[in-house]
C-alpha cells in the first residue's frame, strides 16, 4: 500500500497519488530498464503516468500489459512526435493520439496535453488541436484535455478559453523559483484546473550533485547548506512541491529505478519541522 496520499486533479474527477512519473528521461536507459522502472512505480503505488508521443511509448504498453486499466491514469501528448513535430492540425492531432493508443495498448487516454506550442493561438484556433481533442473526448478516446508548456501567458489563454482541464508546468515551482505561484496557481484555482508541477529537482540542480557555484550561486548555496546540516536536498525539493496549494500533483522524470526510488523516498520521508524553519530563515523558502 502506497503512503502517497491521493490528490484531486482539478475538476476532472481524477484522484491520482501525489507523485506522478514522467517519461522525459526514462527511455535512455534501454527497454528492459524502462519497463522495470514503470513496474517498480506501480509497486510503489504511483498511478499517474505521462508519456511522450513517439518516444518509446511501446515500452509503456509492455510494462502495463495485464495491469487493470482502471488502476492507473495514462497521459499522452500532442506535438512532440518526431514524425509530426509541432503539428497541431486536427489531422495530426488525431493521428498522434491514435499512435499513442496503439503503442500503449489502451482503449482510451485519461488525459492528452497539447505540448509546447510555439504560439498558443495555433492549437487554440478553430478546427485545430484543442477542437479535435474535444471531438475525441466526445468519442471516448480521450477523457481530459490539457496543456504542457512553461509560458504562463499560454496557461492563461488556454484556461480562460475553457480548454485546459490540466496544465503541466515546469521549473517554476521549486526551491529556486516560485513564479507560477503568482500567476497560474491562482487562475487554476478559480477555474478548477488541475496542475502538474514537473521538474521538481530543478533539472538536476536540486538532486544533491554539487551545482556550479559561478553559474548557479543560489542552488550552490542551498546545496552547501544541506551538506553542512546533513540534510538531503532532494527531500526538501520534493516536499516543497507536494506542499504547494494546488489541486494536482508533483511529477518526477526518473531515468531508471534508482532515480525513481529517490523520488519516492523524497516524497515519503519526514523532514523535521526545525529543518524547514532553519532553511526558510536562510533562504526565504519553506512550507
Amino acid at each position: 500500500m502506497s503512503s502517497l496520499p491521493r490528490r484531486n486533479m482539478g475538476r476532472t474527477g481524477m484522484q491520482p497519488r501525489a507523485l506522478g512519473m514522467g517519461a522525459a528521461f526514462v527511455g535512455a536507459s534501454g527497454e528492459a530498464e524502462t519497463i522495470a522502472t514503470i513496474e517498480r512505480a506501480l509497486d510503489l503505488g504511483i498511478d499517474y503516468f505521462d508519456s511522450y508521443a513517439g518516444r518509446n511509448e511501446e515500452r509503456w504498453g509492455k510494462a502495463l500489459a495485464g495491469v487493470e486499466r482502471s488502476s492507473y491514469y495514462m497521459q499522452a501528448k500532442v506535438g512532440p512526435h518526431p514524425q509530426r513535430p509541432k503539428d497541431f492540425s486536427a489531422e495530426a492531432t488525431r493521428w498522434s493520439v491514435e499512435q499513442s493508443l496503439q503503442s500503449i495498448r489502451v482503449d482510451y487516454l485519461d488525459a492528452v496535453l497539447v505540448h509546447d506550442p510555439p504560439d498558443i493561438a495555433d492549437p487554440l484556433g478553430p478546427g485545430r488541436a484543442f477542437d479535435e481533442l474535444q471531438k475525441m473526448k466526445e468519442e471516448g478516446l480521450v477523457r481530459h484535455i490539457g496543456l504542457g508548456v512553461r509560458d504562463h501567458d499560454f496557461h492563461r489563454a488556454a484556461i480562460e478559453a475553457g480548454h485546459a482541464e490540466i496544465v503541466l508546468t515546469f521549473l517554476d515551482y521549486t526551491l529556486l523559483d516560485q513564479s507560477v505561484a503568482r500567476t497560474t496557481m491562482r487562475l487554476a484555482k478559480k477555474h478548477g484546473t488541475g496542475l502538474i508541477l514537473a521538474s521538481v529537482f530543478g533539472m538536476g540542480r536540486l538532486t544533491g550533485i554539487e551545482p556550479d557555484r559561478a553559474a548557479e550561486p543560489r542552488a550552490h548555496a542551498m546545496w552547501e547548506w544541506c551538506q553542512e546540516q546533513d540534510v538531503d536536498i532532494k527531500h526538501l525539493a520534493m516536499q516543497f512541491c507536494l506542499d504547494a496549494p494546488i489541486d494536482g500533483i508533483a511529477m518526477s522524470g526518473p531515468a531508471d529505478r534508482h532515480q525513481l526510488q529517490d523520488a519516492y523516498d523524497a516524497a515519503t520521508q519526514e523532514v523535521p519541522a526545525e529543518v524547514w524553519v532553519a532553511f526558510e530563515e536562510k533562504f526565504g523558502v519553506g512550507i
